[in-house]
């Protein structure tokens, strides 16, 4: 399976943050990487790799040198997307239908969500005795759809029409007379009762299948490719590499689209809680792990906006990317990007070095962009960043397009700043 299949294989596996840890979780497991607790002390030994949970959703792995380390190399992505959450009381029947009640997390493209199969994936908090378990759940099913309404009825849907997301977005589950509810339903996905179950994080996710598409295969669409394809990429990078004199590290945080300010986003303690931790498990003063941190080396990889074949004035003239032309690196002057001359000048040196190709993206200047979490993790790990990511179209809808090619070289690229 190349590497492609690998991501599509992990994409469809990972229909929320919550999975999309449980994943690199067994990952890790596999290429034997030992699974640290927060709330344990520590018992870091050189030569050893790690990894550590947060809030199910968080995860960041490290591989620590043989020898002494000097300071970290670190790749940040997200692990979570724009979609729609159920809310705590969502089943809704009324006029010979049963509908969910939700709300948007994160700042989709909003029509792209209707007339698709959804189904439904997260976490459910449970009773354990006396205490509280978590268990994931998929239905893993075509198990609802948010339809239109017909244009008979709407003409202005083809001329700028607002969505209103309590109204037009409420997806459509069955009939007024349901054998079960839903929430039984995922109960029994779940293996648990319906009553045991007090509380849940539950995401509506895009069914449809992966598709390789174009001449010479040029294409691949799924959801979720913003942030998930930076996210297994680095992790596919950290767990082939091996550390030298430097500790590398992949972190990918939850709650991004949201604006980050979780404890299991990039705007909480979890890096600077790990990397602190790191350097005292290996016997290093504060001294010594300020030092580290200060040399330290970090890439914020989340993707990039390829020039939109119908909309080129909509980019800058000179600063244009394209899926499969390789990685880009992104600028801004408001740092909303965290890129700048000396960092992006490293990043060029490790690319030309692994024979990767690099673009350089900016936004027009009347028009705003998006941020990423580089920026944000940095005013708790003050470490040189640079701003990164693949080219793709569509960021944000139900279905993404990005380069068939471009995986390979983020893979290689990152693999070349781990070594």
């Amino acid at each position: 399976m190349d590497r492609l299949e690998q991501f599509l294989t992990f994409a469809e596996q990972a229909p929320t943050a919550f999975h999309a840890a449980a994943c690199f979780r067994e990952m890790l497991t596999r290429k034997g990487f030992c699974e640290l607790k927060e709330s344990d002390p520590w018992f870091v030994d050189s030569g050893g790799k790690y990894f550590v949970v947060r809030n199910d959703s968080a995860l960041i792995a490290f591989a620590v040198p043989d020898t002494g380390f000097s300071s970290f190399r670190i790749v940040a992505a997200h692990g979570d997307s724009p979609t729609f959450k159920l809310k705590e009381c969502f089943e809704d029947s009324s006029e010979n239908y049963t509908r969910l009640n939700v709300e948007k997390y994160g700042g989709m493209i909003m029509s792209t969500w209707l007339d698709r199969p959804l189904s439904v994936a997260g976490r459910l908090a449970v009773r354990d005795g006396d205490g509280i378990a978590v268990r994931l759940v998929n239905l893993d099913r075509d198990a609802v759809l948010i339809p239109n309404l017909p244009i008979h009825f709407n003409r202005e849907v083809n001329s700028g029409y607002k969505y209103d997301p309590q109204v037009d977005l409420m997806p459509l589950c069955g009939s007024a007379e349901p054998s079960g509810s839903l929430m039984d339903e995922i109960a029994g996905s779940a293996g648990v009762k319906r009553e045991d179950i007090l509380g849940h994080d539950l995401f509506l996710y895009n069914r449809e299948r992966a598709s390789v598409w174009g001449q010479n295969d040029a294409f691949f669409s799924c959801g979720r490719i913003d942030d998930l394809e930076c996210a297994w990429a680095g992790m596919t990078a950290l767990a082939e590499s091996e550390a030298k004199d430097m500790i590398n590290l992949c972190a990918v945080f939850d709650n991004e689209e949201v604006g980050s300010s979780t404890r299991q986003g990039a705007d909480s303690s979890f890096l600077h809680d790990v990397m602190t931790r790191i350097g005292s498990a290996l016997g290093a003063s504060d001294s010594e792990i300020r030092a580290a941190v200060a040399g330290s080396y970090m890439v914020s990889a989340d993707n990039a906006h390829a020039l939109h074949p119908n909309h080129p004035e909509k980019y800058d003239a000179q600063n244009r990317v394209f899926m499969n032309k390789g990685v880009v690196i992104k600028h801004n002057a408001d740092q909303k990007y965290t890129t700048d001359a000396v960092s992006s000048a490293r990043f060029t040196m490790i690319c030309e070095r692994a024979g990767v190709p690099v673009q350089h993206f900016a936004n027009r200047s009347d028009q705003p962009g998006g941020s990423t979490l580089g920026n944000i993790s940095n005013t708790h790990i003050s470490v040189e960043t640079v701003d990164i990511g693949l080219a793709q179209l569509a960021m944000h809808s139900a279905y993404e397009t990005a380069g068939t090619k471009d995986l390979e070289y983020l893979i290689t690229a990152l693999g070349a700043l781990f070594q």
